[in-house]
């Protein structure tokens, strides 16, 4: 009798230190995002743009033959209506799968999605404080704003979470981002927490943020990045 002497996966994966199952985390992470950008670029560079050529394709068809067939000009209507849907659609799915919304539109507009989605199931409070004086660069926008994702998704998935308040501002010399919410921190579910860690840790390090997070029993979780601001020259106060 033949006995399976194949490795058992499961047990084997468990195995691997944390350094090599981060990496191979950070990956796939990375392969997903890729995917995503790829079917993002295709819906919003080709699909929306032949649906809008048929829009006008349509519009020219309503202005030749409004006169023979009068008929024709208020479906033609109800039609460009419901391919302008289709478009709207298209472009918003093509937001949420794009991981580079932030150099597109900008951290403020992206964290005001990422925002108005998370309402959408939290029954909580949930603010975001911008300050418009702020202006963060892009990579370190990108960093920021996946450092929010993550963060947001950890507070929304603790017991007893019923505000999170996320602020953008510069303060003392620094850009900071800082989300601080009221959930309960313990053991409930300690691999997810770890998991949250790694992805925190990840984001952080790959642009070299400066990453703290503070839990504190009856008071909630606190996690603040920031990253030197530069320095702005004062010809005034030149000697």
């Amino acid at each position: 009798m033949m006995t399976d002497k194949r490795p058992n996966r499961d047990k084997s994966v468990a195995a691997l230190p944390p350094s090599v199952l981060a990496q191979m985390l950070f990956r796939a992470i990375n392969e997903h995002e890729a995917v995503l950008a790829r079917v993002s670029r295709l819906l919003h560079d080709d699909v929306s743009q032949v649906l809008s050529a048929v829009g006008l394709q349509l519009d020219a068809l309503r202005m030749d033959f409004r006169e023979a067939a009068p008929g024709v000009e208020g479906r033609a209507g109800e039609i460009q209506e419901l391919l302008e849907q289709a478009i709207g659609q298209l472009r918003d799915i093509s937001n949420e799968l794009n991981p580079s919304i932030v150099e597109r539109a900008g951290l403020h507009f992206a964290l005001d999605r990422l925002t108005g989605k998370v309402r959408r199931s939290f029954s909580g409070s949930l603010r975001l404080h911008f300050d418009p004086a702020t202006r963060i660069p892009t990579v370190l926008a990108n960093t920021f704003y996946k450092i929010a994702e993550c963060a947001l998704e950890s507070a929304i998935a603790r017991p007893g979470c019923t505000l999170i308040d996320i602020q953008v501002k510069q303060s003392r010399g620094d850009y900071v981002l800082q989300i601080a919410d009221n959930g309960e921190w313990d053991d409930f579910d300690a691999g997810d927490a770890s998991m949250a860690h790694l992805l925190l840790d990840y984001y952080a390090s790959k642009n070299h943020v400066a990453l703290k997070v503070d839990n504190t029993p009856g008071k909630g979780t606190t996690v603040r990045a920031s990253f030197p601001a530069p320095v702005t020259a004062n010809p005034e106060g030149a000697r």
